[in-house]
């Protein structure tokens, strides 16, 4: 994984030093809050509706062990002992004090870890595919991909103030575990003629406008790919909107520009842009490239998993849930659950940061992975200490069995946390997995995304939810909307409003109505939740949310 330079470290001091006179200046009254608003966004701080936020970038979702024991030792000192893991590989401190943000930032510099542009009109954090690097169908590890961009990114003059927020996603599997395709860029790397390249798609984006990206460029060599970037983000800069923040975001230019007139517009930016590189990216890219070398993989075999499996029901669907096949065959992908049933999506106490911390240094080449689905990889996890790792989870309350099943929800914090929230989300997805627990329907139902957001501002990617529920204000009342059909994956698609919204109180019983029609209409076990609704379409499911030959009229007022 990357470490620091001595520019990186000195870079992320000077900010620090800087912010800490910031912060400062706020405490005395030098600043106004709204001259002080811009300063600390560029630092990853908000202001929320209890209290401020501090959010921590995990570029790409990658971290060690001693980078997760500082987060715990931040959570313990200058929060309320956890924080929270967020769709976008991040982690969110919800209750710090203003005067103590620099300490924050300071204790995060000690490891290589930064807040910089994880909020403001510029370009995020980037993420990437959470099994990079392990698994066994990428074309290539994608991280070193998105180092050279988050070091390209950082700070870049041209790029500070841009139209909107500008998210980029990198995958380097046909799978797309990144949700390319919801990103203002994604990256998919391929494979054209033995030679490493990406195709590049551009306007992808959810919100209160949510769109699919649309393919730039089918295939950009990676020795052109960051002057390309480059030309995408200033052909947006240069015209993308100013005057009107809902329209803004480069999804907005593409559909009202359209996609031959951009792609004209970058190439020639492209051309211009080209010759300045000089090839010191490449230069950089192979220098990022030898720190993300895979570890040394233990030949030791893998051990007596089969026997464990056989023994230990408990153990046995752990495995078979929780468990992704490694590019070795002696090594497992390990996902952690955080979504224990009626936990918060998200949440990881300080406690359970160490014990992961312990885990990835002791038996897993000292590596985690942060996933946009808000739960822990391990990513190199030999088979033989399956069973040892799985012990210590269950102490820790960390060995939910439940990953890519119904229960394992993504969810926005929602009214809980959020100023901009609308309506509650993390006690739906509470009472939607306490339901699922009840009725002990998951391994029957199968793989099934259910994404909620407290807003339209779609922070819970419901908008790709196999099951997605938003949550609005109507009239100071609480309505949740159901989306089906929709999907984050290399198909993208956005669901399809069922209808009517329903009552706080109605939702985790709609949902349930929703889980019992599929299981009456699937064409066998085999066919996962997503396929029939493709098959069947939304008509039986209607019927199901609000009664017998409401599917046509439900369909008309959708």
């Amino acid at each position: 994984m990357y470490r620091y330079s001595e520019f990186d470290e000195a870079f992320v001091r000077s900010r620090v030093a800087q912010f800490r006179e910031q912060v400062a200046r706020r405490i005395d009254g030098s600043l106004t809050e709204d001259e002080f608003k811009p300063l600390r966004l560029m630092n990853g701080l908000y202001l929320q509706l209890h209290a401020y936020m501090l959010r921590v970038a995990i570029p790409y979702g990658t971290l060690n062990g001693a980078q997760m024991r500082a987060l715990a030792d931040i959570a313990d000192r200058w929060d309320k002992g956890y924080g929270h893991f967020t769709t976008r590989q991040n982690i969110q401190f919800n209750w710090p004090k203003l005067q103590d943000v620099p300490d924050m930032l300071d204790a995060l510099a000690d490891v290589g870890m930064h807040a910089i542009q994880t909020s403001g009109n510029t370009i995020r954090n980037v993420t990437a595919d959470h099994f990079a690097g392990a698994a066994a169908d990428e074309v290539m590890d994608p991280r070193p991909v998105a180092e050279l961009i988050r070091q390209w990114s950082t700070d870049h003059p041209e790029f500070q103030f841009l139209p909107r927020k500008f998210k980029v996603a990198v995958t380097g599997s046909p799978a797309d575990r990144a949700v390319t395709a919801a990103h203002d860029i994604g990256l998919r790397l391929v494979l054209r003629d033995g030679a490493v390249g990406a195709q590049v798609l551009v306007g992808g984006g959810l919100g209160r406008t949510p769109m699919i990206g649309k393919v730039l460029k089918d295939f950009v060599p990676l020795a052109d790919l960051l002057p390309y970037l480059e030309a995408v983000v200033a052909v947006y800069n240069l015209i993308g909107r100013r005057d009107n923040k809902y329209k803004a975001r480069i999804k907005i230019t593409v559909h009202e520009t359209g996609i031959e007139e951009i792609r004209a517009q970058v190439e020639a930016e492209f051309a211009a842009r080209k010759p300045l590189f000089s090839g010191a990216d490449q230069a950089a890219l192979a220098a990022i490239a030898a720190q993300f070398a895979p570890p040394e993989f233990d030949a030791a075999g893998p051990g007596d998993d089969a026997e464990w499996r056989h023994a230990d029901p408990v153990f046995r669907a752990f495995v078979d849930t929780n468990v992704t096949a490694h590019r070795h065959p002696d090594y497992a992908i390990l996902t952690v659950s955080l979504k224990a049933h009626g936990a918060t999506p998200g949440d990881c106490s300080s406690a359970q940061m160490r014990v992961l911390a312990g885990l990835a240094e002791r038996y897993a080449h000292d590596e985690l992975r942060v996933s946009h689905e808000q739960n822990i990889v391990l990513p190199h996890l030999p088979r033989r200490h399956l069973k040892a790792v799985h012990e210590a989870l269950l102490e820790a309350g960390l060995a939910t069995a439940n990953v890519g099943l119904a229960s394992d929800i993504i969810a926005c914090p929602g009214m809980d946390y959020c100023a901009l929230a609308t309506a509650r989300s993390i006690p739906v997805a509470q009472g939607i997995a306490l339901r699922l627990e009840e009725l002990r329907v998951e391994r029957e139902v199968g793989p099934l995304k259910i994404k909620i957001s407290g807003c339209i501002n779609a922070c819970g990617h419901h908008h790709v939810g196999h099951i997605g529920i938003l949550g609005l204000d109507r009239a100071g009342v609480e309505t949740y909307q159901i989306t089906l059909g929709g999907d984050g994956g290399p198909d993208a698609a956005i669901g399809e409003r069922a209808g009517p919204g329903f009552a706080y109180d109605e939702i985790v019983p709609a949902v349930e109505r929703i889980l019992t029609a599929y299981l009456a209409l699937r064409e066998g076990p085999g066919e996962t939740f997503l396929d029939a609704v493709r098959r069947v379409g939304l008509g039986p499911f209607r019927s199901a949310l609000y009664g017998e030959g409401a599917g046509e009229a439900q369909a008309d007022a959708a």
